[in-house]
Parts: C-alpha cells; sequence; structure tokens
C-alpha cells in the first residue's frame, strides 16, 4: 500500500508540483521529502504504532503526513501556508485520519486543538519535518506549554540538533542544551544527507528524538532566572563563569558578593560555562534565588 500511495518521490512530488504550479517559499524554509525510506525510518525512531495520535508540523504536499496516516491512529498537521490547500485535499483527501490546521504553529493554542481532537489519556507523540529557521522557537513552545507528549521526533538541521543533545565540555554545549534537556532526554537518531529533499537545503539535516520527562531534570526556584543565569554563563564562551557572571550582576552584586555565591554553591569561579551539568546551573541559580 505504502509503496503505491507514497507522495514522497522525486517524480510524484514534480508531476504535483507543476499541476498546481507551485514554487517555494524561502522564506517558509520548504523543503520536501523525496524518499520514503527517510520516512519509514523517522516513524521507526519515533515508535508510531496504531495505538498512538499524532501531532505535525508543516506537512508541505503531505508526504510525510500519509506515512503516518497509514500507521498511527490519528495525525492533526498545521499549515502556516494556504497555497498548500487544494494540493492536500488531493495527496491527502483519501485519508479519514488527518486533521489539517491551517494555523501558525507558533500562534496556535496547541493545548486547545490536542483537547478538540483526540481522546483524553491517548499517547501522542510529535513527528515533524520542521522549518529549520523557526526549529528552536517551536520546540520551546511546545516544550514550556508541557503539552500530553510522550516524545517529539524532529527532522531538523544538524548542527541545531548537535547542540540540543550537547553533553557538557563539547563544543556544541551551551545554554540551548540545557533548556531542551530541562524537559527531555534528547538523542540524535538519524543522519540525512541533503539530497533527500526538494529543493535540496543549503545545511546537512538530521533527525533529533526528544523523550519528554514527567518532571523536569532538576528543580529550580525560579525557572525564568534559571534559564536567564545559563544564558548569562555562556554570553560570552571563551570567558570564565566569574567574568561572565560580573558582567551579568554588574548593577546587583560586587566581586566580592559574587565570589561568596559561588563558594556557597561549591563552585569555582574560573571554569567555563561549557564544563558545568546542568545540576550544578540548578544548585548555582537557587543560591542566588534563595
Amino acid at each position: 500500500m505504502t509503496k503505491q500511495k507514497a507522495i514522497a518521490t522525486p517524480s510524484k512530488t514534480k508531476e504535483i508540483l507543476n499541476k498546481y504550479g507551485f514554487s517555494f517559499k524561502k522564506s517558509l524554509g520548504q523543503n520536501f521529502i523525496i524518499d520514503v525510506n527517510i520516512l519509514t525510518n523517522i516513524l521507526d525512531k519515533a515508535g508510531v504504532t496504531e495505538d498512538v495520535g499524532v501531532i505535525e508540523i508543516g506537512p508541505g504536499m503531505g508526504s510525510l503526513t500519509e506515512q503516518i496516516a497509514l500507521r498511527a491512529d490519528q495525525v492533526v498537521t498545521f499549515e502556516i501556508d494556504q497555497r498548500l490547500a487544494p494540493i492536500l485535499e488531493e495527496t491527502l483527501g483519501d485519508y479519514s485520519n488527518i486533521t489539517i490546521v491551517y494555523q501558525d504553529i507558533l500562534e496556535a493554542d496547541v493545548s486547545e486543538i490536542i483537547n478538540e481532537h483526540f481522546d483524553e489519556g491517548k499517547k501522542l507523540k510529535l513527528v515533524a519535518n520542521l522549518p529549520y529557521y523557526v526549529t528552536t522557537p517551536i520546540l520551546m513552545k511546545l516544550l514550556i506549554a508541557r503539552l500530553p507528549l510522550s516524545s517529539m521526533t524532529v527532522m531538523i538541521q544538524k548542527e541545531v540538533a548537535e547542540r540540543m543533545a550537547a553533553v557538557p565540555n563539547t563544543k556544541s554545549y551551551g545554554s540551548l542544551s540545557i533548556a531542551v534537556q530541562y524537559y527531555t532526554e534528547a538523542s540524535v537518531v538519524l543522519q540525512v544527507p541533503k539530497t533527500v529533499f526538494m529543493p535540496q537545503p543549503n545545511v546537512d539535516s538530521a533527525v533529533l528524538h526528544l523523550n519528554l520527562r514527567e518532571k523536569p531534570l532538576v528543580d529550580v526556584i525560579d525557572e525564568a532566572f534559571f534559564f536567564d543565569l545559563v544564558q548569562a554563563c555562556f554570553a560570552q564562551r571563551r570567558k570564565t563563569l566569574r567574568n561572565n557572571l560580573v558582567r551579568y550582576f554588574s548593577d546587583k552584586y560586587t566581586k566580592e558578593a559574587l565570589e561568596l555565591k559561588l563558594q556557597e554553591a561549591g563552585i569555582d569561579g574560573t571554569r567555563r560555562g561549557e564544563s558545568l551539568t546542568i545540576k550544578e546551573f540548578a544548585n548555582l541559580a537557587n543560591v542566588f534565588s534563595s
């Protein structure tokens, strides 16, 4: 059934593009997948089965959406580009388990849409080929909203995927790694060549799998301050923790007072931000908050 119906082939994709005279909008980061094997691989990594409901973002012409619908109980997909409506009507019209919401995911009330379309207690996953220019805002919005998702499996820019899954003392590790891992267990599960896209992007891609934690990895007194402090510690990567904090707290603490706070947290101020674990950052933030 899959092979016969697949949208995700170069010939089928070109045929549909030509039929509708569709032109890619660079501003929307549109790159359609033209390889069914990659799509089935993504769904394997995501663990999509017939008892699962799936949220998708950016269906394009429905290549991934179709493969999800063949496996999952139900899929709700968000599309920002109204020009794709007639195409999606043709490519996905036969599937009774697909709902297309023509809204910008960053403006949509995703929680309300989940309540509207999925039964309470339904196992939900997010699977998407995300537009690369808004990957981080989308994922952070969804993580902060603490939606009832068990996992997110997303195709994104390789470099961003590596940053989100990075561990301390590596070049990729930074405030983004900590923000993502606060809410999830992150791993890069697939490298994806440029050749599987139309048009081909300028960057390499990877699939990031995020298992959502039942509660954040660390307990912090003030979440917003914790994230601000982490960002401050990475403001100038080559500088020591002490130097970055002196700058961040310039109107609040003297150097001596800061030194006492670092001592209280048991952290050497000559270290750099990239050497601290998320637990050490939480401890430091809580010392300042208490």
